[in-house]
């Protein structure tokens, strides 16, 4: 049986006009990818599939990945959410907890449950109540420090990478072989190659070269420039893609299936 992943917000930074910034739902995992503005869809898909429950895992503390995480009390208030687990890095979690949760930024403090990874790398497993899942958790290379996900639930195996520098030999490659769906960032074209690495972000060959080697089935291309989408510079990485199997670039709202 397939596995649903909902797009909620695709972009990174800032929103666009066609994007919100990263989050990404599996209602059959009751699982959330980030936290980003694109998480107000959220109340939406829980109004015609009500859940009690639902993990989020955190690629970092930037605010483009968990300023959502403050949109959740209108969710909470509408839905038959009951239960909420924010998953990440220790001292990420605590970055939320100091400043995102201030008195004088957003004086509510939230009903979460909040679990921490004490290490740089681990497995974790979580009994949802619909599906058993397997979680290794691996860093990847940003500023302050970012981790990327592989997934696993039966014979579905999903990897998450977001905000780092694609690189055939970067050490996260090994993590994420043979996966049936594959989350990668791909920020910039090749012609902001030298932006790309300053600022810890991928271009779309080193992107590519990357899908190839991980040998996923289908390669979803997240956290896309939304400056570029403003200046309409998008053309680069979709043409790029011309001659690609199974590699896309994902769009809000779209419905993935793996």
């Amino acid at each position: 049986m397939d596995v649903r992943l909902h797009c909620l917000g695709t972009t990174g930074y800032h929103p666009s006009p066609k994007r919100h910034t990263a989050c990404y739902y599996l209602p059959d995992w009751q699982l959330m990818l980030d936290a980003g503005t694109g998480l107000f869809r959220l109340t939406k898909l829980l109004l015609e599939e009500p859940q009690e429950k639902i993990t989020i895992l955190l690629s970092h503390a930037h605010l483009d990945h968990v300023v959502g995480l403050t949109f959740l009390l209108d969710t909470l208030a509408v839905t038959s959410l009951k239960e909420i687990v924010v998953v990440g890095m220790e001292d990420k979690l605590r970055a939320i907890q100091k400043h995102l949760y201030h008195e004088n930024l957003f004086p509510v403090p939230p009903a979460f449950h909040f679990q921490a990874l004490t290490s740089p790398e681990g497995q974790l497993v979580l009994e949802q109540d619909q599906a058993t899942l397997s979680i290794h958790w691996f860093p990847v290379d940003h500023p302050g420090g970012a981790t990327a996900f592989r997934i696993s639930s039966g014979a579905k195996t999903l990897a998450y990478v977001t905000d780092t520098t694609a690189r055939p030999d970067a050490a996260y490659v090994q993590n994420i072989y043979d996966v049936d769906a594959l989350l990668h960032e791909c920020y910039f074209s090749d012609s902001h190659k030298e932006l790309a690495e300053k600022t810890g972000h991928s271009w779309i060959s080193a992107v590519l070269e990357v899908a190839s080697i991980s040998r996923a089935k289908k390669t979803a291309l997240i956290h896309i420039n939304p400056l570029a989408e403003i200046l309409n510079q998008t053309t680069d990485i979709e043409s790029a893609l011309a001659a690609t199997k199974n590699i896309f670039v994902a769009e809000d709202e779209d419905l993935l299936l793996f």
